[in-house]
């Protein structure tokens, strides 16, 4: 997770504790400064796979078991300026492809861009409004 990343990620977990106290969420760990052993023991034993999302929030509303959100600062990190073709770099792929299995699993999983649009989604998934269907 980068600084802007590691921010937005402050600034939404101050946000989730006040506005839904009651919600269970955390973090991927991911980014963090590490030993370098302590870095291996994570990547070789405790992760499944390369992708998992940044936030889970363990709330199961509607159809959805719970919901992921891959943070990212812009959507230029994720599409082309046409806004339709994903960029072909290997770990936005592989978060996207993450994001489609854990759909298919029962999870309420997106991209999310910069604070208001995390904010936007949480909103909606918490409170079943707007896009989450």
């Amino acid at each position: 997770m980068n600084k802007d990343e590691a921010q937005l990620a402050y600034t939404i977990s101050e946000y989730l504790t006040l506005q839904y106290p009651d919600v269970i969420f955390r973090w991927d760990l991911g980014g963090i400064k590490l030993t370098i052993g302590q870095a291996k023991i994570l990547k070789n034993k405790l992760l499944h796979k390369r992708g998992y999302p940044d936030l889970f929030i363990a709330e199961p509303r509607g159809k959805w078991c719970g919901m992921f959100l891959e943070l990212k600062k812009d959507r230029g990190e994720v599409w082309l300026k046409d806004g339709k073709t994903m960029r072909k770099i290997r770990h936005i792929q592989e978060q996207a492809d993450m994001l489609c299995v854990l759909m298919k699993k029962g999870y309420y999983a997106t991209f999310a861009w910069g604070w208001d649009d995390c904010r936007l989604k949480i909103d909606d998934y918490l409170n079943l409004k707007g896009g989450v269907k």
